[in-house]
C-alpha cells in the first residue's frame, strides 16, 4: 500500500492523498498526535485502544468503530473509558456512509459526538470538506447505539428482500427497527431525537436498503439457502451486523427492553431457525400501539 498508495484489496479504486503516511509501525503513528483516529471492527476495538495506549499517551481519542462488545455488552465510550481512563477526551463518528462513495468525493453527511463539545467542534472543522459535511452532537450513547445496532437490521432487510417480501415488508421492517433501536438507546441513557438523525434514521436507511452493506448482502445470500458460515465466507470482509445480533440480544435482555425483530434475526443466525418462520412470528405478535 505505501509503495501503490492504494488500498487494492477494498479500496482499489481510490488514491491515497499525498498527505496521507502510510505505516505498519503503531507507534511512529500516534507519536505526537494531538488527535487519533480509530477504524477498527468492534471486535478489535479494545486490542487497539490497548496497543495505542502502549505506545503513547494520545490526548485526545475519535473511533468510527460500530458494536457493543461481544463479551462485555459495552459501548465504545465505556471500553475507551475503561482503557484510558474517564478523563479522556473522546469522540465517535458514525452516520450513512459507505467508503467507496466518500473515497470518490461524493456528497456526505455524518456525525461526529462528544461529551466535550469543544472537541467535536474541532473534529469537525478538521474533517469537513466541500464533500462532506461533519454534524455535532453531545450525545454519544445515542450515536453509538444506532451505530452498534443498524448492522442487525440490515440483515433483516437482506433477508425479507432475498425471500421476495416486497418493499411494504421492508419498509415496515425498518420502521419498527428504528422504534427498537430508540428503544434500546433510550435505556442506555441516549436522547430519544438522535435517532432521528444522521446516526439513526440515516444510517439504519442507507444499510437496510443498498447493496453496498455487507450486513444486507449477508442477508441476501441467507435467503438464497446459504448458510451462516457460507455467507460469512463469501462476503469475505467481516459482516458486523453477524456478531452485533448476539451482543444486541444480550443488552436487550438484561436491560429488559423488547426488540422483536432483533430476537428473530438472532434466532435465525444462532438458533436455525428458518426466516419464514422468523417472520411469521414477528406477524403473530399481539397488536399493540405504535408507540411502543
Amino acid at each position: 500500500m505505501r509503495a501503490t498508495r492504494r488500498n487494492a484489496r477494498y479500496l482499489p479504486d481510490a488514491a491515497l492523498p499525498d498527505a496521507l503516511d502510510v505505516t505498519s509501525d503503531l507507534a511512529s503513528a500516534v507519536r505526537n498526535a494531538d488527535v487519533v483516529l480509530i477504524a477498527v471492527p468492534s471486535h478489535a476495538f479494545r486490542a487497539t485502544l490497548e496497543a495505542v495506549r502502549a505506545v503513547g499517551q494520545a490526548p485526545r481519542l475519535a473511533w468510527a468503530t460500530k458494536g457493543f462488545e461481544l463479551d462485555t455488552g459495552l459501548l465504545p465510550h465505556k471500553v475507551a473509558a475503561e482503557v484510558f481512563g474517564p478523563e479522556r477526551a473522546t469522540a465517535v463518528l458514525s452516520g450513512p456512509t459507505f467508503a467507496r462513495e466518500v473515497a470518490a468525493g461524493l456528497p456526505t453527511a455524518l456525525t461526529i459526538a462528544s461529551e466535550r463539545d469543544d472537541f467535536a467542534r474541532d473534529l469537525s472543522r478538521a474533517l469537513s470538506t466541500e464533500n462532506l459535511r461533519a454534524y455535532t452532537s453531545s450525545d454519544i450513547i445515542g450515536v453509538e447505539v444506532g451505530g452498534a445496532t443498524k448492522n442487525v437490521f440490515a440483515i433483516g432487510a437482506g433477508l425479507c428482500d432475498g425471500l421476495g417480501f416486497g418493499a411494504n415488508t421492508r419498509t415496515a421492517l425498518v420502521t419498527r427497527a428504528l422504534a427498537e433501536m430508540t428503544r434500546l438507546g433510550v435505556a442506555l441513557g441516549a436522547r430519544k431525537d438522535t435517532f432521528m438523525g444522521l446516526a439513526g434514521i440515516g444510517d439504519l436507511v442507507l444499510t437496510c436498503t443498498d447493496d453496498q452493506s455487507r450486513n444486507r448482502r449477508f442477508g441476501l445470500a441467507l435467503a438464497r439457502g446459504l448458510t451462516a458460515e457460507q455467507a460469512l465466507a463469501e462476503i469475505g470482509q467481516v459482516v458486523e451486523g453477524y456478531y452485533a445480533a448476539r451482543s444486541t440480544h444480550r443488552v436487550a435482555e438484561r436491560l429488559g427492553v423488547e426488540m422483536p425483530i432483533v430476537e428473530q434475526i438472532h434466532a435465525v443466525l444462532y438458533r436455525g431457525v428458518d426466516p419464514r418462520d422468523a417472520a411469521a412470528a414477528l406477524m403473530r405478535r399481539p397488536v399493540g400501539s405504535e408507540s411502543r
